[in-house]
């Protein structure tokens, strides 16, 4: 480790990258802090811009909408009451009452200072923990890839949402839609109906535009527009933090990080089952715990400071193999794959500088989200009110400039507006977009390492059960399997209860 740290140093501590950092918290901070517009569709929006960049500024402008989104929520959350993003509901409950009690900047505070503690907590976790998987990854052969692909593919039942059948019909239309164009084996074109430009495949950047942010925007069509009144004077007291408070938030904050660091390597869970957990936790180990969904410190700190210790255990499962930890990373894989970098295997060894470089970039990060959050939280909070009217068009017209920047044709632009449509039925048949982008990632990978282990061993299926690494996946995939099963069973005995 200690030989990389230098080299990456030197890579990551340059004004390019201080400045896309820089600029991407703010961006992040922004989006989520605007209820509706959520971190997935920033990264999306902002993802062609990377495609001009090197592997080190590109991830750490990514980086920095990622992480900051996980804060930005809170400050809708504790302002309005409707929480920015998903993960910040948690936090929606004793932020809003304490800022009704006179303590806005206090909430605020708090929220910023446990999410940067669970950010640095993952981060550091990451560059410990990382490089230990990666040399465990770099042991794994085709037919151990093609188990840990199929590992990643049951993260599709945990985000299918109500309907387990839906998301596998959402990730079958995925899988289907990967393999468009030339076969990776034979060279065969493949589902191209003539058409050459299809002949490479669909640019996921591309897809994800019309999947995520063009949907978007016909949702918002379909719906009367609104303004959400801030009112200014809420964010001018003191926010001063009494020495008591600090101490109460210790213990939850420590916690809810380790929460949020589990629940994040593990695919298909996320930052919204981390905070509620850790909130949850939080209030039975709290002594107050009448002051929870009334204001409470302890429960700010643990909602936030969880979200945030998600992101970097996120990564890595991605960067070691080639597993996203959940959708909105899924996206940046292809920011790594556009510079050479496939995550997996040897990519700690070939590439270890950058790989280094990153995940130091992920401590700055955090630090820079700090810096911001104290002196720009009233700017971020006005945002908050931007009319719809005014916010839709900008946004439609980053879709289409990102659609076409990709490969700078309006083929591609054509493609997303496709998507859109396609994503827009989905929505009216309740069918999930996530599993569909988790088909379009792992597709390929998939079908590359079961054809390959087949050809080794003469196509024979025995090649999957012949190494410690084959059976430990596959009781993990049994246990993955087991437990959402479960879930759903109990989900189903609850729901009917309710009934009765």
């Amino acid at each position: 480790m200690l030989q990389h740290i230098l080299p990456a140093s030197g890579l990551l501590f340059t004004l390019e990258n201080i400045l896309w950092i820089n600029i991407g918290v703010f961006i992040g901070s922004v989006f989520a802090a605007i209820p509706g517009l959520s971190v997935i569709l920033c990264v999306i929006l902002f993802l062609p811009v990377t495609y001009s960049m090197t592997a080190i500024p590109g991830m750490m402008f990514l980086l920095g909408i990622y992480c900051a989104g996980g804060y930005g929520g809170s400050v809708s959350a504790i302002l309005i009451n409707t929480p920015g993003t998903p993960h910040a509901a948690a936090t929606m409950l004793d932020g809003h009452p304490l800022s009704e009690q006179g303590r806005t900047k206090a909430a605020l505070k708090i929220a910023l200072y446990a999410s940067t503690f669970g950010g640095i907590f993952s981060a550091l976790t990451l560059l410990f923990l990382g490089p230990q998987v990666a040399k465990v990854a770099a042991q794994l052969g085709t037919a151990e890839y093609f188990m840990v692909c199929v590992f990643g593919l049951t993260i599709i039942a945990g985000v299918s949402g109500k309907s387990m059948i839906k998301g596998l019909i959402s990730a079958c239309l995925g899988l289907l839609i990967s393999c468009i164009g030339a076969d990776p084996m034979t060279s065969y074109d493949r589902f191209t109906f003539g058409v050459t430009r299809l002949y490479l495949g669909l640019d996921l950047a591309v897809c994800l535009i019309g999947l995520f942010a063009l949907v978007e925007i016909m949702a918002k069509a379909e719906k009367k527009p609104g303004r959400l009144d801030l009112n200014a004077e809420k964010i001018k007291d003191d926010g001063v933090i009494t020495k008591d408070e600090y101490k109460r938030m210790i213990r939850p904050t420590i916690v809810s990080s380790i929460i949020g660091v589990m629940v994040g390597i593990i695919p298909g869970t996320g930052a919204s089952e981390a905070s509620w957990f850790s909130y949850n936790t939080a209030k039975n180990m709290s002594k107050r715990k009448e002051e929870f969904g009334h204001g409470s410190v302890e429960g700010i700190a643990a909602a936030e400071s969880a979200n945030n210790a998600v992101t970097g255990a996120t990564l890595i499962p991605l960067l070691t193999l080639g597993i996203p930890g959940d959708g909105t990373v899924a996206i940046m894989l292809s920011a790594l794959m556009i510079n050479g970098l496939n995550p997996g295997l040897s990519l700690f060894t070939t590439q270890g500088d950058i790989m280094y470089a990153i995940m130091l970039g992920l401590i700055l990060v955090n630090l820079f989200m700090l810096l911001q959050g104290k002196f720009l939280t009233s700017l971020f909070a006005k945002v908050v009110s931007i009319p719809q009217e005014i916010l839709t068009p900008i946004i439609v017209i980053f879709c289409f400039a990102g659609a076409y920047s990709v490969n700078e044709n309006y083929f591609d632009v054509g493609v997303a507006l496709i998507f859109g449509i396609l994503a827009w039925v989905l929505r009216k048949l309740e069918l999930p977009p996530v599993p569909i982008l988790l088909g379009l990632v792992l597709g390929s990978m998939t079908e590359t390492n079961f054809r390959r282990a087949l050809l080794i061993s003469n196509g024979s299926p025995k090649i999957f059960f012949s190494s410690v690494y084959c059976i430990i996946f596959l009781i993990l995939i049994a246990a993955a399997v087991g437990t959402i099963v479960r879930g759903k069973v109990l989900e189903r005995k609850a729901a009917a209860k309710k009934e009765d």
